[in-house]
């Protein structure tokens, strides 16, 4: 499968389009004023990628400044800029015959921060890009939140009634008071002859009341509409991007939340006027990195609290558990006593029977596997993983030291079912415990098991592998 992929940018000022990798390099990239005709727009995308093609292009993905509808390819409306209307994806699909993805620019950005920039680690994320206008974008769980379409127009978020005219048809849009465009007015009605945010701030740290002014006018409105923002979606984080994000973060420094049950913590995006272009490059590989299954494999031996670690990570994320015990003890059930090999029998029959669960299972499913592995060879882990088309494994490693767990598994004896090892597997128990190992199928991270699990830091591990190219 081709690695590159053509990622677009179309912003009020600039058009940029660049060649991304998987991984979300830039690999080389483009720069053009943005035309105010939106059909010299569609052209001028068209030379740029053409201009960028290349064999191993997989396809292109285009941040729109507008309301997008995803799943139909259609671009709904625009601001500043309305590209509705062009058939735009077909008129680019026909001129460079590759797959074109299309997404709201901030939703492409989005994209980028979480997987390699300012939000990388977080699932519950809202963005606004602060430029010519205000895009936003919204992703509950890791994934872009579209709503019935076109959720996540976060600078359309009304912050006062009787404020200036929105190109959205209504008055007083966040966008019309914190946007660049906002900015520049604020700066002009003040009777200001600098040009630069970064003059403002100079001359506010200097005592210059007209100035502080204007970074007030500029940056209160923008508060409101972030405490709003936290108020009704309550993400773990707010990232301001675009070309004055890490500017207007630093205005609002010094206007803290009013309210304090409405306390977002605010980040600066990291990867500035290059996080259009790498989330729309990335964006073609979504579809993907969605289709694959994943597992999450819960080992340690007998008695070191696996099932317990299964069940608050599946309570967590609602991933299905599939357990050795939880298919072998109903056959237990049935049969009755049985000696130790034909035990093991079973429980390789429950083994496989899991991973066939699993390879029958849709694309894109997360399992986690409750077991203790060591009881089969690796390499048969490792093909039934294969035939599963597994794309990413983490393994949760249940450590406790030998006394731990023959003490654990003798407490335990009167209510194991007839069938499994009784107390005379105490001390093999405890000397397999000391020399057990993970499989190391895929990462691994230690669990003590001695103590309480932070399961905050191993929900974030297991979302980092999972994100993991």
């Amino acid at each position: 499968m081709a690695d590159i992929a053509i990622g677009v940018d179309i912003g009020g000022t600039n058009i940029r389009a660049a060649l991304v990798s998987a991984r979300g390099e830039i690999l080389a990239k483009l720069s053009e004023r943005t035309p105010t005709d939106p059909l010299q727009v569609l052209e001028r995308v068209v030379a740029m990628a053409r201009e960028l093609d290349r064999a191993e292009v997989l396809g292109i993905g285009v941040g729109i400044p507008g309301r997008v509808d995803v799943d139909s390819r259609e671009i709904l409306s625009g601001g500043i800029l309305n590209l509705a209307g062009l058939d735009f994806v077909r008129r680019i699909e026909a001129a460079l015959g590759k797959p074109v993805v299309v997404e709201n620019d901030c939703s492409m950005a989005l994209i980028a921060e979480m997987r390699i920039g300012g939000a990388k680690g977080y699932r519950n994320v809202a963005m606004l890009t602060i430029g010519t206008g205000i895009g936003g974008a919204v992703a509950q769980a890791g994934r872009i939140c579209h709503g019935h379409r076109a959720a996540g127009q976060l600078g359309h978020i009304c912050v006062s009634q009787d404020g200036p005219p929105c190109p959205c048809g209504r008055r007083g849009c966040v966008e019309t008071f914190s946007s660049g465009t906002a900015l520049r007015r604020h700066i002009a009605e003040a009777g200001l002859s600098v040009v630069t945010i970064g003059e403002i701030f100079s001359m506010a740290a200097d005592g210059d009341e007209t100035a502080a002014r204007v970074l007030r006018q500029w940056a209160v409105p923008l508060r409101a509409a972030l405490d709003n923002i936290a108020a009704t979606m309550d993400p773990e984080v707010i990232l301001l991007g675009g070309g004055l994000g890490c500017d207007a973060a630093r205005a609002l420094a010094d206007l803290p939340a009013v309210a304090p049950w409405f306390c977002p913590t605010i980040l600066p995006a990291k990867l500035a006027d290059d996080a259009g272009v790498i989330g729309a490059g990335l964006s073609i590989f979504a579809d993907e990195v969605a289709q694959r299954k994943r597992v999450v494999l819960v080992n340690g031996v007998p008695a070191s609290g696996k099932s317990r670690l299964a069940k608050a990570l599946s309570q967590r994320t609602g991933w299905p558990i599939l357990s050795l015990d939880g298919i072998k003890n109903p056959f237990l059930q049935h049969i009755g006593r049985v000696d130790r090999d034909f035990n093991r029998t079973l429980g390789k029959a429950s083994y496989q029977a899991i991973w066939s669960v699993i390879r029958q299972a849709p694309a894109g499913s997360t399992f986690i596997v409750d077991a203790w592995f060591g009881f089969q060879p690796k390499a048969q882990l490792e093909s039934y993983i294969s035939a599963a088309k597994i794309g990413h494994v983490a393994e949760l490693w249940c450590k406790v030291p030998g006394p731990v767990a023959g003490e654990r598994y003798a407490s335990r004896l009167e209510d194991r079912l007839p069938g499994h090892p009784g107390a005379e597997y105490v001390p093999e128990l405890i000397a397999l415990a000391d020399r057990a190992e993970p499989m190391g199928c895929g990462a691994v991270m230690t669990v003590d098991q001695t103590k309480e699990p932070d399961m905050n830091a191993i929900l974030a591990w297991v979302w980092r592998v999972f994100d993991r190219e």
